[in-house]
């Protein structure tokens, strides 16, 4: 584990968080903020994602830098925050050159929390999403991170709306000092995977069944991560970290990626460490590793979530903290 075990272990990575919480609110921001030159990708897995600009972290397009990545609650509406972090960089020389200025390179996803506070309309919009990349701006490097019902984790929940979720983070580093690191904001159909009611069993004879049917609707739901890195990579190396992370969001909880879902995980690389690629095993060997412990630390920083969160009041009840 890093220093502070959060994914500002990673150099550079810059946390903001920006929440409301009465008055009909229940939602909020959180606004990852990378240093210049960092280069992502993304994979998105689940059946209902809301997200923005994601096209353009395919390693096939042009831009090859992330500026900053925007969590959101507010389902679609709250999309509209990432244009509030696109201002902030703006202002701040951050973003893809074309003639006449710059434009940010801002990836956002959102979960559903709409009416947990009372209020349908109450979700967050340009202002909030400026306002956590300020945050995130100004804090030191490697600071520590606030984690539970923050940011976009404010009205997160889990276990098809029974308990609370939130944001969690952890990190590692490797034997060859590679640090990598994520942040979750778990806001899932599931729950842990050992715990969950809607998990799978063999049975005697016969199909397998689940221990308990849904018998309703389920509610919309999304687990959103960030991975960091500070290894040297490229598009197409963190496209295909970010499908490798996908495996610790299944491993910790259960179900995931269900059409109800919009699972969605970023990867970001700032390329501070070099990686061993001085022959095609090395690579591999360096790859395989890096992936493999970015599937660990998903699962790490959604358990982290969980734990961390607290029981709140909303409009349609009280969401208790799980295994609390």
């Amino acid at each position: 584990m890093g220093a502070t075990g959060a994914i500002t272990d990673v150099a550079g990575i810059r946390i903001g968080h920006v929440q409301k919480s009465d008055g009909g609110w229940l939602s909020g921001v959180t606004v990852i903020l990378p240093p210049p030159g960092t280069v992502g990708s993304v994979d998105v897995r689940g059946g209902g994602p809301a997200t923005h600009e994601t096209d353009s972290l395919d390693p096939t397009t042009l831009s090859q830098t992330v500026d900053a990545v925007v969590l959101t609650g507010g389902s679609a509406f709250g999309l509209a925050a990432a244009g509030g972090a696109m201002r902030w960089c703006e202002e701040n020389g951050r973003g893809f050159p074309v003639p006449g200025g710059l434009v940010p390179i801002v990836p956002a996803a959102a979960i559903f929390d709409l009416g947990r506070g009372g209020d349908f309309s109450a979700r967050p919009g340009e202002a909030m999403g400026y306002a956590a990349t300020a945050a995130a701006a100004a804090q030191p490097e490697g600071h520590d991170v606030e984690r539970g019902n923050v940011g976009a984790g404010t009205g997160a929940a889990i276990g098809r709306g029974a308990y609370k979720g939130g944001v969690g983070t952890a990190s590692i580093t490797l034997d060859n000092g590679v640090v990598v690191a994520a942040l979750a904001v778990v806001n899932a159909l599931g729950l842990p995977f050992d715990t969950s009611p809607l998990r799978v069993e063999p049975a005697a004879d016969g199909p397998n069944v689940p221990v308990t049917a849904p018998k309703e609707p389920p509610p919309l739901n999304t687990t959103l991560v960030v991975v960091a890195t500070d290894a040297v990579l490229d598009k197409a190396d963190c496209k295909r970290t970010a499908s490798a992370a996908h495996a610790g969001l299944a491993r910790a909880l259960a179900p995931s990626h269900t059409l109800a879902d919009g699972d969605t995980v970023f990867a970001l690389a700032t390329g501070a460490v070099a990686l061993d690629r001085s022959t095609p095993t090395a690579r591999q060997v360096s790859l395989i590793t890096l992936q493999s412990a970015a599937a660990d630390v998903v699962r790490l920083a959604i358990l982290d979530g969980i734990s961390r969160a607290e029981a709140v009041t909303t409009a349609a009840g009280t969401l208790g903290a799980y295994g609390r």
